[in-house]
């Protein structure tokens, strides 16, 4: 199910950690970067952090600008995002200021957190996800009833943790700040865990004042038929690569690319390569790497097409040449139509082989654009 974009956005000290264990809040972000995330919040649709952060801060999470509230409204959105928080047991202050001030308000708990949450009154719309707490239920409901395209997540620590740890963060919007706090007691940012492997992607670096805002995007795909942030990341470069396709008339236009476990790209490729009439892009993709190279095993083949299950340019389809490379894992955004061959189903060929195929449709759009001409569009 498609998600929001989630960010997340988060100051730290030159040891890691988000505050001492003073009575106020240590600040570490500078004047005009403090300026800088007002900017942020105004350009997202939600802002969540956890109770904890509620307890701890007291926060407002407002969109501080007039100027920026002004341009929301005219934009025809409500002057401040959603405001939302996460709870497993309900039991927050009904007198903190993130319920009295902005707008609406969303609470995300359990059944027993609901039942808390009613008696005290809380002035929000209080969702419960079941007995337990569960992220990409959460996701799925910010996105398919609250209308969340962008979620900006300030923390704490916990939250950010749980959404890496899940694959969920598209974005880390990190800020290093000159300072140490060395007591062991502090909040850090992230805690242990088994999270993805690999370097993440720099997508930013900039000086602000006296701090380093520094933009990371997670590259190491998902694994098994559960989908990552990065698969998203790395299906949308494939949807991008179908646009570089040579037109035709009697074949689709597909993207392709192989990523290694821990987000290394392998290969890349399109239909109708450096100018063969018949090439397909997994095949093209796939042509590039060293058949005997160890890292095909844990890859994932991303593709804006299924991959052929029947061919009649070449002795075999896509999916078998998937099949014999050894990768088992493979993430596509469309299914491929009976426009050349009816009952196309070179999924189902892969999934029946123990592939672990996964289908992203909200993608399915792009794949489909430089394909229109074909498809009556």
């Amino acid at each position: 199910m498609p998600y929001p974009h989630v960010l997340l956005s988060a100051a730290v000290s030159l040891d890691g950690y988000l505050d001492d264990t003073g009575p106020e809040r240590l600040l570490l972000s500078s004047p005009a970067d403090f300026d800088r995330v007002d900017e942020v919040r105004a350009s997202v649709d939600a802002i969540l952090v956890g109770a904890g952060t509620i307890r701890a801060d007291n926060p407002r999470l407002l969109v501080n600008s007039p100027e920026r509230r002004a341009a929301r409204t005219a934009e025809g959105k409500p002057e401040y995002p959603l405001k939302v928080t996460v709870s497993g047991s309900g039991d927050l202050d009904p007198t903190a200021k993130f319920w009295h001030t902005g707008g609406e308000k969303v609470l995300y708990t359990t059944d027993d957190g609901a039942r808390r949450a009613a008696a005290l009154g809380l002035a929000a719309d209080v969702v419960s996800l079941g007995p337990g707490l569960d992220w990409r239920r959460l996701l799925e409901h910010l996105h398919d009833v609250r209308g969340v395209e962008r979620l900006m997540v300030e923390g704490g620590g916990t939250i950010h943790t749980q959404l890496l740890l899940q694959g969920l963060a598209d974005e880390l919007q990190l800020v290093l700040a000159p300072v140490f706090v060395g007591d062991e007691k502090a909040p850090r940012l992230f805690g242990p865990g088994g999270y993805q492997g690999g370097r993440l992607r720099l997508v930013e670096s900039r000086r602000i004042e006296d701090v380093v805002l520094m933009r990371y995007e997670p590259t190491a795909p998902g694994t098994g038929p559960v989908p990552s942030a990065a698969d998203h990341h790395w299906l949308r470069l494939a949807c991008a690569l179908a646009d570089q396709c040579p037109p035709s008339r009697t074949a689709f236009s597909v993207g392709a690319v192989v990523v290694a476990a821990d987000g290394t790209e392998l290969a890349r490729g399109h239909s109708r390569e450096a100018g063969d009439p018949t090439v397909h892009a997994e095949e093209a993709a796939l042509a590039k790497i060293d058949p005997a190279d160890p890292r095909l095993a844990d890859a994932t083949v991303y593709s804006s097409l299924e991959p052929c299950a029947r061919r009649a340019s070449r002795p075999k389809p896509c999916s078998r040449l998937i099949l014999e490379a050894g990768v088992r894992r493979v993430v596509t955004a469309w299914r491929e139509p009976d426009t050349f061959v009816e009952e196309a189903d070179g999924n189902g060929l892969l999934a029946a082989a123990g592939v672990d195929v996964v289908l992203l449709e909200d993608h399915e759009a792009s794949a489909k654009a430089p394909n229109a001409h074909l498809l009556g569009g």
